[in-house]
This record gives structure tokens, C-alpha cells and sequence, in this order.
């Protein structure tokens, strides 16, 4: 039988009478104790080395792809129009949209998952593509004089390639100014509150995504800018 002065007890009501009950003990520390501070952990945690490698990978991914398109664009026009001519406009569209989202998307969930390095890789391949396809159309502010300076006739594509990313672009525009609208206006202990979780926040995105591709593809734009 175990000592009496080891006995842990407690007051509870059972049943509707007051009773002392044994309740178990606190379990013995298993860590063990270190001088280091939480700042000196947080900071061995941190690994600048990597994260130095990651953003000049970051770096590369957006300078290296889009001046490998640019020149492609330039120095390979013809063979390049010969494989463009294969897309419809409402095709690279999409095409270009997707590549773009998908970069975004992995940013996001990068963003939320921040443990795994996974996310951080899939967003600079993403990224990189994004680069490669913006590189090939000569996406600028006013890109379509560029496209049909070097395209022709066949730049209807390479637009439809930039509205692709720019409608992507926008969507992110548009998703943010909504987002931080609902956390400023709903309140925390709201049932609404629920719409500022990272889930409903993800549905949130695509949805906005997806109107943006259907405004692209079926609002005349592909038309105005390819005539």
C-alpha cells in the first residue's frame, strides 16, 4: 500500500456529494535542463545558410528562366511561332494561368505549412516556369507592341500567354484586398470568423482565380488584345 503522504488528493462533487478523490501525480521531468536560453534554441534552429542558398535559388528562378524565353523569343522566332501555333489562345491561357497559380499556390501553402521544405521547393520550380512562360511572351506593361513586333501575325498567343499571368496576378490582387477586409471587419468571436481560416481562405482564392480566367477567356479580352 502506498504511503499516505504520498497520496495526491482532490474536493470533487460526484453524483451531487462532495468526495475526496485520488488523482494522479504530475509525471517526473524527462528534459533535460541546459543553460541555453530560448533565443539561443530559436536561433540554432535557424539555419542562415540555408535559407541564404534558397533565396539566391529564388533569385535565379526569376532572372534565369525569363531571360531564356526573352532570348528564345528573339533569336528562335520562327521555331518557336511553329510550336506556339500548336495553342489555341483560350489554350495558353489557361496554360499560362496555370503555371502561375500553381507558383502561387505553393507560396501559400509554404506560407502556412512552414515546416516542410517541400512547399519552398515546389514554389521555385513553379516560379521558374511562371519566368520561363512570361520570358517567351514578352510580358511588359504594354507587352503587345513587343509581341507583334517580334511575333507578327502569330502574337495572339504570346498575348493570351501574358493575360494568363496577369489574370493570375490580378486574382492575388483581389484575394487580398478581401482577406484583409474580413479580418478587419469581422469580429474574432464572430460564427463569420470561420471565413478567415486557412481553408476557407484557399477555397476563397481559387474561387477569385477562377472568375479572373473566366473574365479572360470569355470576356473578349483574348479578342481585344490579339486583334
Amino acid at each position: 500500500m502506498a504511503d499516505e503522504s504520498e497520496r495526491n488528493e482532490a474536493t470533487e462533487i460526484v453524483d451531487g456529494r462532495v468526495e475526496t478523490v485520488e488523482v494522479s501525480k504530475h509525471p517526473e521531468a524527462t528534459i533535460p535542463e541546459t543553460d541555453l536560453s530560448l533565443a539561443d534554441i530559436e536561433r540554432g534552429r535557424s539555419h542562415p545558410v540555408r535559407w541564404a542558398v534558397y533565396a539566391a535559388a529564388v533569385l535565379v528562378a526569376i532572372i534565369a528562366p525569363y531571360w531564356y524565353g526573352r532570348a528564345l523569343a528573339v533569336n528562335d522566332t520562327a521555331w518557336l511561332t511553329a510550336h506556339l501555333d500548336a495553342f489555341t489562345p483560350q489554350g495558353m491561357a489557361f496554360l499560362s494561368w496555370t503555371v502561375t497559380l500553381a507558383a502561387i499556390a505553393m507560396l501559400g501553402v509554404a506560407i502556412v505549412d512552414s515546416g516542410r521544405w517541400i512547399w519552398r521547393i515546389l514554389f521555385v520550380i513553379g516560379l521558374a516556369a511562371e519566368q520561363f512562360v512570361a520570358g517567351v511572351a514578352l510580358l511588359r506593361l504594354d507587352f503587345w507592341y513587343s509581341t507583334y513586333v517580334v511575333y507578327g501575325e502569330s502574337a495572339t498567343v504570346a498575348n493570351a500567354a501574358n493575360l494568363g499571368i496577369i489574370a493570375a496576378g490580378f486574382g492575388v490582387a483581389v484575394f487580398a484586398v478581401i482577406w484583409v477586409g474580413l479580418l478587419v471587419v469581422i469580429r474574432k468571436e464572430s460564427p463569420l470568423n470561420v471565413l478567415t481560416r486557412s481553408w476557407a481562405s484557399f477555397i476563397l482564392f481559387f474561387a477569385i482565380e477562377a472568375a479572373a480566367l473566366l473574365v479572360v477567356m470569355f470576356g473578349g479580352l483574348l479578342t481585344t488584345v490579339g486583334a
